[in-house]
């Protein structure tokens, strides 16, 4: 692993901690609720997807809690950058992991499969 990949790693681990803590010390209490799966990191760092579980939350729902989370964005950046003194934070892109529903599904279908 280069010295870029564990620098990569290491930011999207304090993330991972840092989101769930900023978006805790929100006052709306529908964000605190928020299960965070996984950050991704782009390579140079600026940029970083946010990965929600989605737990059974209706299209409705997520649209909502998506919008919560653009309003919140700057706030999350602005906790995220002054806990661990960056000069600058990378930009959140909040959204539900749909991938972590369909490997449930095949879970249950695999389950199925190996019962008959």
């Amino acid at each position: 692993m280069t010295e870029a990949q564990i620098k990569l790693k290491r930011t999207e681990s304090l993330l991972l901690e840092l989101i769930p803590a900023a978006l805790g010390s929100l006052n709306d209490e529908r964000l605190h609720q928020l299960d965070i799966i996984d950050v991704k990191c782009s390579r140079g760092r600026s940029d970083a997807k946010v990965y929600i579980h989605p737990s059974s939350y209706t299209e409705q729902e997520k649209n909502e809690f998506i919008k919560l989370l653009k309003n919140a964005r700057p706030i999350v950046e602005t906790y995220c950058m002054k806990n661990q003194g960056w000069f600058r934070s990378p930009t959140l892109t909040f959204e539900f992991d749909e991938q972590f529903v369909k490997a449930q599904s095949l879970e249950e279908l695999f389950k199925k499969i190996a019962k008959e």
